[in-house]
């Protein structure tokens, strides 16, 4: 049989076909898409983790790293606490190099990914038919954005998997304890990321709208059993007393949350949610995801909820909404088929469909591929092998905006000294020698370089060239566009200067009032 004949004999509605492909371009995603989108991804989950497997601490949570009477910060562990166990698992069997560790642990999330193609697969083809199921499947397989996400450590996409499942056991109530495992994985679900309890809230309302009280109470049941059991029963082990973190998490928010990164864009979250979806299929999302509310309550109340809070309250980030983006998508295609019937929105449909795979092919062909922070990723790697911990380094960054956190994890070591040097006017280069000598000096941007390596030149006379960094093409693109993404050139200098050995690292994590 030739080759066109094969690719026509191919059933392109089915789950099969649509999971395995979405498999392989994860699969190249997790393979090429090496470092982390963003700070909490990689310093709130894998600097932690795996510092722990180490036997450190690097953002001191634990409570006997902390002063006597700290309170917790907030953090839920379960999802840090799976990335420790594997980080310690893989290294058990001997496997240690970070970025073997990492590549092992996308794929994981590759293939854990698969499940919110299924299940929006499955809850489509429920609520509607298969071939809409097949528009969900393919959106959900092959958006731009979805094969970078899914190999990412944000608790808000990990968290997916499991809210999908959910939301396909709710619609399978004929099954008498459907409704009670769906709430133990919206428990876990929590567990990853505290906010998702706000859906869980959203479906509660569903079913006091609709009096289904033997269904409100099994969802809540399992989601308070599991919510005990992974907040409950490790924070008493870790604390001594029962969800210490989740209080510590409202407390801050209370007290805190309301005054960090405030941002008065009341419309940001329908700005990712349907700027996703792209120009003009995005325009024609919106309108669908409300027409499908009348129909299809039992999504569109949760989701809705879920987006009425984060937009109410002030402390917005895009990522905070991407965990209900494909349920929304769900909701989004039920809407449409309700506006096909009309000759204005069919016409508007199909002209949106074939702009939309003209737009999303190139994007989903550059962004799978993409490392990500790439410069800085690559410029701790060059330490890996050569250094025991606790060296001091000092980020020399008088070409950039600012400088930034460095990932100590792909040096294999912890405990540097970090310091920063970012302002020409604050700092005289010499106190660095006389006070505290530097081991290695990171030099970022290519700006005025050589005449900053020739002053330290004179203070550190045998440091000399050990890596040269370059960043990765879109790091670069964006740093051209916008240097306050300080994802730049990097060269790294040893200085050949014996300094004393384990200072604590100074480097300090910022607070995030929404994990």
């Amino acid at each position: 049989m030739q080759l066109s004949e094969r690719i026509k004999s191919i059933d392109w509605s089915s789950l099969k076909t649509i999971l395995f492909v979405g498999l392989i371009v994860r699969l190249i995603a997790a393979i090429f898409a090496e470092g982390y989108s963003m700070h909490d991804d990689h310093f709130l989950v894998i600097e932690a983790a795996g510092s722990w497997a180490d036997g450190f601490d690097y953002n001191n949570w634990l409570p006997w790293n902390k002063a006597a009477g700290a309170a917790p910060e907030g953090h839920s562990f379960t999802y840090v606490g799976l990335n420790y166990l594997f980080f310690t698992c893989m290294k058990f069997f001997g496997i240690s190099d970070p970025k073997t560790l990492m590549l092992i642990n996308r794929i994981i999330h590759a293939l854990f990914s698969l499940l919110v193609i299924r299940f929006g697969y499955l809850i489509t083809e429920k609520l509607s038919n298969k071939k809409t199921a097949s528009y969900v499947g393919w959106m959900l397989a092959l958006l731009w954005a979805m094969p970078f996400l899914s190999v990412r450590n944000l608790v808000e996409v990990v968290s997916i998997p499991f809210l999908m499942w959910a939301v396909w056991l709710t619609l399978q109530d004929n099954r008498k304890w459907a409704l009670f495992y769906a709430g133990l994985l919206i428990g876990v679900a929590i567990s990853f990321r505290y906010q998702i309890a706000i859906y869980a809230v959203g479906l509660g309302i569903f079913y006091l709208i609709k009096l289904e009280w033997r269904k409100l109470f099994l969802m809540s049941a399992g989601s308070i059993v599991m919510f005990l059991l992974t907040q409950g029963l490790v924070d008493y082990f870790i604390w001594g007393y029962p969800f210490a973190e989740f209080k510590g998490y409202v407390v801050y928010n209370m007290n805190e949350g309301t005054r960090y990164m405030k941002n008065a864009n009341y419309f940001m979250y329908f700005y990712v949610l349907f700027g996703f979806l792209l120009f003009p299929l995005g325009i024609l999302a919106l309108v669908a995801y409300f027409k499908s509310a009348r129909k299809y309550l039992i999504l569109f109340i949760p989701t809705f909820v879920f987006l009425l809070f984060h937009t109410i309250f002030p402390n917005r980030q895009e990522r905070f909404i991407l965990t209900i983006f494909p349920l929304v998508v769900i909701l989004v295609f039920l809407g449409i088929e309700q506006l096909r019937v009309r000759k204005f929105w069919n016409g508007f449909w199909k002209v949106s469909w074939v702009a939309f795979w003209i737009l999303n092919i190139p994007l989903f062909c550059i962004v799978t591929v993409m490392p990500s922070k790439k410069s800085r990723v690559n410029t701790m790697y060059a330490l890996h092998g050569k250094v025991h911990g606790g060296e001091h380094i000092l980020i020399e960054a008088t070409g950039e905006t600012n400088p930034e956190m460095m990932p100590f994890f792909y040096s294999g070591k912890w405990n540097y000294k970090v310091l920063e040097r970012w302002n020409m006017d604050t700092v005289n280069p010499a106190s660095f020698y006389t006070v505290e000598p530097q081991d290695y000096i990171f030099f970022f941007g290519e700006k005025n370089l050589d005449q900053r390596i020739d002053t330290f030149k004179v203070i550190y006379p045998k440091m000399h060239l050990e890596a040269q960094i370059e960043p990765g093409f879109v790091d670069k693109f964006l740093h051209g566009i916008n240097p306050r993404n300080s994802n730049s050139y990097v060269e790294i200098w040893k200085t050949e200067v014996k300094s004393s050995k384990g200072s604590n690292n100074v480097q300090k994590v910022p607070k995030n009032p929404i994990q």
